[in-house]
């Protein structure tokens, strides 16, 4: 418990002061009420919109406090430029009863009358942040100490609250997550560590805040800004990148040396913790961004959640139309629209009282890197009913967000002449799987009904067209009798060889010819297009009522190489009859299996003494392993900070093995992540529940 201790001020002609000793925050009782009894007892946090207590021992031989006698006024300020005018400043004398609506104070005096016990509600309007507590009676002012003041989803009056406590513990209080990765159909939890409540991280969190260009250029503003959880999470959305300013993570989605690979990275305490000793952090990607971006509006008290979109558009040109463009023989002609194979964004939970109750509940921001809004690298908060409804000029940035799950995809083919042709789409790629961590469990829980109705729905059409403001091209070839489908390999895991087969059939009353192309290129998570792994073509006539085969062989001689840590191959397959300008397309991006984590632990976890965590890989891969090492790291088990174990080398179709040490801090359940890293294979996760037992010494 932290005492705040005050020397005494106050003179004899002074007929209503009392003399204050020292003061008490009370650290320990005010937490517990308040929900923050996890970031520790090294000092006062507390939430907005709810009383907390101080405890004022007054020095011998001083007055007595007498309630409606003694005159004390209470003074908070927070920020540099504290202004009433602002509400970063606040002034209140003691009343009979705290306030629900506004800053107040009531107290009580003990049967001794050596202790004035004040009881202090803050606004649940009031800005978030370091706060000062200073009483004035009579024009002498005596510090009291300092508190920080929280987001509040446990209060009515606050524009976070939320009703159902088992959602407060999850997106509030939960320190322990899962990020959904992969494509539609093979969708692959992976875990993190939020860690908000690990030491250092929230002062870490009001530094994010005071070093936004907006804090920089006009500090009364933006500290006012704070009461507002709309204004930070927008301010947030911006500073998770380094875009713009000295945000915390660098993007980087091709080359990764000078940094960390975004795969490495298993919790965002770590993360934070360099940002704040040496600036920017090298590297992150979607998940990355969005998993620390909840851990700081976790600490914050926004409720978060960590969202992932399967088949996630990237529109840039905003027609809501994501166009594929391929020249007569089948070849991609590259464009800047592009739809990724997961996108990973945030959705946190506030009232918006500047567009209507409608628009409460779960508001989208990405902090990644895409596109700017308003001059900046952020994107958001717009409401998730809004991107339901079609809602696109509900601020911010809905039609982006909109298009992410909801555009159409239209493939095109140039002709000689210059001119596009549509021969294929689908009104049914994106959007797919929109997933988030179940509340209470490490299930996933599906929530694109949250965002959209059924896809082909009368509804969803609706939507779509209510928002769409592009010209329509048409169509002409791809007739609905040729029917092209890709058949993949039971068994696909990185290092195997495979054989995957394209299925063309004519359903047309008469034979068909065309030439048949079956190409395999490595791709990213967000779509980008890497190297040739594997090509197949022959001509073929297809009698009516039958089907042709092409078959592609995938070895590792020739993927291996090719492919990045998210293990995908795209696999196109087209048909063209230039003759009758007929093209014809199927396309599958495959995720390779990753072989599994194993993690043990050697014996039981108890609170303060060491145990082991046994970390066993087997490599797939034809060809040794270099650089390998595991890494472990759990909140109240490795004291907030990972542990690595380098082992070297691994032969072919050898096991990797290590054992870490660890020494459990926190009693009770906890969770125990672990991560295995290399040259060849990278991005491989897993975690296991932890118990740990009080100690009997």
């Amino acid at each position: 418990m932290r005492l705040c201790t005050q020397k005494n001020n106050f003179t004899a002609d002074m007929s209503g002061a009392v003399e204050i000793e020292r003061c008490d925050l009370d650290v320990k009782t005010n937490s517990r009420k308040h929900h923050t009894e996890l970031f520790g007892e090294e000092r006062l946090i507390v939430r907005r919109g709810q009383p907390f207590t101080v405890i004022l021992h007054l020095s011998p031989g001083s007055k007595e406090f007498t309630p409606g006698g003694t005159g004390f006024t209470l003074i908070v300020e927070t920020g540099p430029l504290p202004r009433k005018e602002s509400d970063t400043k606040a002034s209140f004398t003691l009343s009979d009863s705290t306030s629900e609506t506004e800053w107040s104070a009531s107290a009580t005096s003990d049967p001794s009358r050596k202790t004035v016990s004040v009881s202090i509600a803050s606004s649940p309007n009031a800005p978030i942040g370091l706060y000062s507590l200073e009483v004035d009676q009579d024009g002498q002012k005596t510090s009291l100490g300092q508190f920080i003041l929280l987001f509040n989803a446990w209060c009515p009056g606050d524009a976070v609250h939320m009703r159902s406590e088992t959602k407060r513990q999850e997106y509030v209080l939960a320190q322990h997550g899962q990020v959904y990765r992969g494509t539609h159909k093979r969708i692959k939890g992976s875990p993190w560590n939020f860690g908000q409540f690990e030491a250092g991280i929230l002062d870490i969190c009001l530094k994010i805040l005071d070093d936004n260009p907006k804090f920089v250029s006009n500090a009364d503003q933006d500290c006012s800004g704070r009461r507002n959880p709309v204004y930070v999470s927008r301010v947030l959305s911006a500073m998770i990148n380094s875009n713009n300013d000295r945000g915390v993570l660098v993007g980087e989605w091709g080359e990764f040396s000078g940094g960390v690979h975004p795969g490495v990275w298993i919790g965002s305490g770590d993360i934070l913790r360099q940002w704040a000793e040496s600036g920017p952090v090298r590297y992150g990607q979607c998940w990355v961004f969005a998993a620390v971006a909840c851990t700081v509006s976790r600490a914050l008290g926004i409720p978060c959640r960590v969202v992932t979109n399967f088949g996630s558009a990237h529109d840039t040109d905003a027609n809501l139309v994501i166009e594929n463009l391929y020249d007569e023989d089948g070849k991609r002609i590259s464009g800047g629209d592009s739809v990724w194979n997961f996108h990973v964004w945030v959705d946190s939970w506030m009232t918006r009282p500047d567009l209507g109750q409608e628009f409460d509940g779960w508001q989208t921001s990405d902090p990644t890197p895409q596109e700017t809004s308003e001059g900046v690298f952020c994107c958001g908060p717009a409401p998730v009913k809004a991107i339901k409804e079609g809602e696109l000029t509900k601020k911010y940035d809905a039609p982006f967000i909109f298009a992410e799950v909801n555009a159409d995809v239209m493939d095109l083919v140039q002709l000689s002449n210059g001119e596009f042709v549509k021969f294929s789409g689908s009104t049914k790629s994106v959007g797919r799987f929109i997933s988030t961590k179940a509340v209470g469990s490490d299930d996933r829980h599906d929530i694109t009904h949250q965002y959209k109705y059924p896809e082909g729905s009368k509804e969803e059409r609706q939507v779509y067209e209510k928002a769409q403001h592009h010209n329509k091209l048409q169509q002409r070839g791809a007739e609905p009798g040729l029917h092209l489908k890709i058949k993949l390999a039971d068994n696909m895991i990185v290092g195997s060889d495979f054989e995957v087969f394209a299925v063309l059939t004519n359903n047309h009353m008469k034979a068909r010819t065309c030439n048949f192309l079956f190409f395999a290129r490595a791709v990213g998570y967000n779509g980008k297009l890497g190297d040739g792994c594997g090509f197949a073509s022959d001509k073929v006539e297809v009698p009516s009522g039958e089907e042709r085969r092409l078959s592609l062989k995938l070895d590792y001689d020739s993927y291996g190489a090719a492919i990045t840590s998210d293990r995908l191959i795209q696999l196109s397959a087209i048909t063209v009859d230039k003759q009758t300008i007929d093209f014809c397309k199927a396309e599958k991006t495959i995720v390779l299996d990753e072989p599994q984590l194993e993690i043990k632990l050697l014996g039981e976890a108890t609170l303060n003494q060491k145990v082991a965590a046994e970390l066993t890989l087997l490599n797939p891969l034809p060809e040794p392993l270099q650089d390998c090492s595991f890494t472990i790291e759990g909140v109240g088990l490795t004291d907030s900070k990972p542990i690595t174990a380098e082992i070297g080398s691994v032969s072919p179709k050898q096991e990797a093995k290590a054992s870490i040490e660890f020494t459990p801090s926190t009693a009770g359940s906890c969770v125990l992540l672990g991560n295995f890293d290399s040259n060849r294979l990278k991005n491989i996760k897993s975690f296991i529940n932890v118990t740990v037992k009080e100690s009997n010494l």
